[in-house]
């Protein structure tokens, strides 16, 4: 063994190091990194010039998928070849695609009238796709040449490193990329780490160059491997999709049901991409024991999947994010168990990037079109219990006692009383957090334990613990007409059981309130005291009596209600379904009431407003911020340029500042100080006694290029002292630092993000 090693140190032709492991795993890794690294830096580029519309996500989204899968098409189709074509067509691809280097926007003209779901995707390809798709063979066909290169162990355990760069390119871009670089820097980074990827591949190519018998040995394996079956393909296209759907089914059912937490879809994501290097380690162990435990964690965890968690958003987030890993752990190690022979990895791999493909348009694209809430998660979650390899903990003399077939049927009527069970809870809601109610949920579960090992009746226990447990109400909710959904996310349409209140709720946050006794009041955020309030109530005085008012985002219409007669109002909406709700099905009546005139106009704001005549506001509101979701594009320097062109020369600007966990007051302030606008914060802080009449606190701060027109509005705007806020007063901003500024080429909102407010 020591000869055969030394003689391997020896070969200067490609042997030793050149074809060592650690050559193989860092050139996976830097591949894998670079692809997850160039998905958010090209969505950040794209931003200003597309909008934030969610058709423009999706289909990028699916131009990455498509890409994804061509490159591990090409994988499979260059595997076929002789081991050194193989090296001299991948290089000669990765020339080729360098001449897309830097990466940036292709320059066409956008059309006007055109489909975002057409043009797009030629965008987006034109654009990266030749880079995306070459650096995206990487993982598959590094494996291949890793044996071809003649290293003795598994080339699937490669796998997780390249798993472990998509986790590393994930977390460095908002973490380290965003926050320290703008993108004409990152761009050039990216060319950099593209360079040096090229030369690892070309050390690798040099490996298989020089392999002995490589060719030989390859045709060999080829030969003497089992031929896959449609059946193996179909059950690895499974065994994909879930997860894959999983991962975006988690981020939806955290962002909607428990909280819109900064940077959240990154957990989700992560974790799916850190369960493959689970799934496919050499050590067996780890992923042995979480398969061994999947179901008992799916049945337990999954019965939570209705649950209002309130003040335990935490453990709602913990229980999900750990339901995630555990199953996509379990299913990428069934994978990995039924995978080929090595020989026919990249048919492997090509079939785990179909069902990628699947689960993620199933989540992207079918559930909006076909669920008013996020329905694909419990439906992806039953999906993983008739897929989850089960440990049959109850089998001892099965066989003997009942026979197979007598057992199969008694584990079914388990689960068929389970589910009567579960109607019987879901149905009556007297019984909702009664000792009743928790010792029927527990016998459910512990029935889902018993039948273990059977997949369908194991499923339909599952379904059981889910109606049992808040599912059937939630039927209810959607069958009434009280949920609406677009590829914005899932709105509910909520009202007091003396129907005297109704409100509109965007996953966790509030986004309007109507008095149904009172309906022309307008309350929530924008109360008569509040900013934005205060700003329309005086727009006539400020403007005269034909006044020109913008509104950067509907919500339920309730600024509508400060019209008065001769203005003219616009409303700047990027969510059809908004102007569903608040006009055309008058669930909330305040455009019907107080300006049914309105002009509404369809987009992304930044795009519509670009699209106005220079100086035709006189006053502008921007309440695109109280969510906790920042669209970064509508707080640039160039965005500002915009809202100042929409304006009058005297106009006033307000922005809606108001959230949970992001201060953006430094950034405005910032743009204040740059383009000299004079401006102040009102913090609207209303009593008890109001806020039990549906006022809400809000941060507005009112923008003006003219500093006696911003004066007549707010009068005297006091310093920050002593107290930290002044309430129901104006004053001044917080003083800016030199890098709050942001720009189209620069935006992070990571240093703004409060985290002892997260963890609070």
């Amino acid at each position: 063994m020591g000869e055969e090693s030394g003689e391997r140190m020896s070969d200067t032709t490609g042997g030793g190091i050149l074809r060592g492991r650690g050559l193989f795993v860092l050139t996976i890794f830097t591949g894998s990194f670079l692809l997850f690294l160039v998905q958010p830096m090209v969505a950040r580029m794209a931003l200003p010039k597309l909008g934030g519309a969610p058709a423009v996500w999706n289909s990028a989204m699916l131009v990455y998928q498509a890409l994804l899968l061509a490159g591990y098409a090409y994988a499979h189709w260059l595997s076929r070849e002789a081991p050194k074509r193989q090296a001299g067509v991948h290089l000669a691809l990765l020339l080729i695609a360098a001449l897309w280097l830097p990466i940036g926007l292709a320059s066409f003209a956008i059309p006007s009238d055109g489909s975002p779901i057409f043009w797009v995707p030629w965008l987006l390809l034109a654009s990266i796709g030749p880079l995306f798709f070459a650096v995206a063979a990487q993982a598959p066909l590094m494996q291949r040449w890793f044996g071809l290169a003649g290293n003795a162990g598994e080339p699937y355990a490669l796998y997780a490193a390249s798993n472990l760069g998509s986790f590393g390119g994930l977390i460095a871009y908002p973490l380290l990329v965003e926050p320290n670089l703008p993108t004409t820097a990152q761009t050039w980074m990216w060319s950099g780490l593209y360079a040096a990827l090229f030369l690892l591949v070309l050390v690798c190519a040099r490996a298989i160059w020089a392999g002995r018998n490589a060719e030989a040995s390859a045709d060999a394996a080829a030969e003497s491997a089992a031929p896959i079956t449609w059946r193996q393909r179909l059950y690895w296209i499974a065994l994909s999709a879930v997860p894959s759907g999983l991962m975006l089914s988690t981020t939806s059912h955290l962002t909607t049901d428990l909280m819109a937490m900064p940077l959240i879809w990154v957990i989700p994501l992560g974790l799916y991409l850190l369960s493959f290097s689970v799934a496919f380690a050499d050590n067996r162990f780890l992923a042995n024991v979480i398969s061994q435990i999947a179901p008992a964690v799916l049945i337990l965890g999954g019965a939570s999947v209705f649950m209002i968690w309130g003040k335990a958003a935490y453990a709602g987030l913990g229980v999900s994010i750990g339901l995630l890993f555990v199953i996509a752990v379990a299913l990428h190690a069934e994978m990995y168990r039924t995978r080929p022979d090595a020989s026919r990895l990249t048919e492997f791999y090509l079939m785990m990037s179909v069902g990628g493909v699947i689960g993620g348009f199933f989540c992207a694209i079918v559930a909006p079109l076909l669920f008013n809430w996020t329905w694909e998660h419990p439906i992806l979650l039953v999906a993983a219990a008739l897929l989850l390899p089960q440990l049959r903990l109850f089998s001892l003399g099965e066989e003997d006692t009942f026979g197979k077939s007598g057992w199969t049927a008694a584990t079914l009527i388990l689960a068929l009383f389970a589910l009567g069970i579960g109607y019987y809870l879901g149905s009556d809601i007297s019984l909702d957090g009664t000792h009743t109610h928790t010792a029927l949920v527990a016998i459910i579960l512990i029935t889902g334990l018993i039948v273990t090992g059977r997949r369908i009746a194991f499923a339909l226990v599952l379904i059981a613990a889910m109606i049992g447990n808040g599912g059937w109400a939630n039927v209810e909710l959607s069958a009434d007409g009280s949920r609406v959904r677009s590829y914005f996310g899932t709105y509910t349409i909520n009202q007091t059981s003396d129907g005297s209140v109704r409100w509109l709720s965007h996953g966790t946050t509030m986004h309007g309130m109507q008095l149904l006794d009172n309906p022309t009041l307008p309350i929530s955020y924008y109360g008569a005291n509040s900013g934005v309030g205060i700003a329309s109530r005086r727009a006539e005085e400020l403007f005269g009596p034909k006044a020109t008012i913008g509104v950067v985002g509907l919500g339920t219409g309730t600024l509508a209600c400060y019209k008065k007669p001769g203005q003219d109002w616009h409303f700047f909406e990027i969510d059809p379904l908004m102007v569903e709700i608040a006009r055309e099905r008058k669930i909330f009546s305040f455009l019907e009431k107080c300006a049914p005139d309105t002009q509404m106009h369809l987009g992304d704001a930044r795009l519509t407003l670009a699209e106005q005549p220079a100086g035709t506001f006189d006053l502008l509101a921007i309440d695109a911020f109280s969510s906790d979701s920042i669209p970064l594009h509508l707080l640039t320097k160039e965005a500002f340029a915009v809202y100042r062109r929409a304006l009058k020369p005297d106009g006033i600007l307000l922005v809606h500042i108001s959230n949970r966990y992001i201060d953006l007051n430094p950034v405005v302030a910032a743009e204040a100080t740059a383009g000299n606008w004079s401006a102040a914060l009102r913090l609207d802080s209303p009593p008890q006694a109001v806020v039990n009449q549906g006022m809400r606190p809000s941060q507005w701060i009112a923008m003006s290029p003219d500093a006696g027109k911003l004066a007549q509005l707010t009068g005297m705007v006091y310093d920050r002292r002593p107290a930290y806020y002044y309430p129901d007063r104006w004053i001044k901003l917080k003083p800016p630092r030199a890098d709050d500024r942001w720009t189209d080429d620069y935006a992070s909102v990571l240093p703004y993000v409060s985290f002892w407010k997260i963890i609070r």
